[in-house]
C-alpha cells in the first residue's frame, strides 16, 4: 500500500524533527511576540527583517502544514531544519 501524501508529510516531519534542538524552540518562543504560542507571518517578518517579504511569505506557506496561518514549534523546526528559515540574528 502506498502512503498517502498526508502520511508522507507527517513521516517526513517526524524524521526532520527527530534532530531538532532546543535552540529552534527558543527562537520560536522569541518570535512569538504576542505570547499566543504560535508564530504569525507578521511576527516572522519582525524576526527576519532582512528577508524580503515575498520570500518569507513563500517559506511560511511551505511549512504551514496545517494551513492555519500560524506556525507552531514543529513547523518552525521543520523550516529551520530544511533551511527555509536561517538562524535568526
Amino acid at each position: 500500500m502506498r502512503p498517502t501524501p498526508m502520511k508522507s508529510t507527517a513521516t517526513t516531519l517526524a524524521i526532520l524533527l527527530a534532530g531538532t534542538t532546543t535552540a529552534f524552540a527558543q527562537e520560536a518562543i522569541e518570535a512569538d511576540t504576542d505570547g499566543d504560542g504560535m508564530v504569525s507571518l507578521a511576527e516572522l517578518q519582525e524576526l527576519y527583517a532582512d528577508i524580503p517579504e515575498t520570500e518569507l511569505a513563500a517559506g511560511f506557506e511551505q511549512v504551514d502544514l496545517d494551513t492555519d496561518g500560524l506556525l507552531n514549534d514543529d513547523e518552525i523546526a521543520l523550516a529551520r531544519e530544511s533551511g527555509i528559515f536561517p538562524p535568526a540574528g
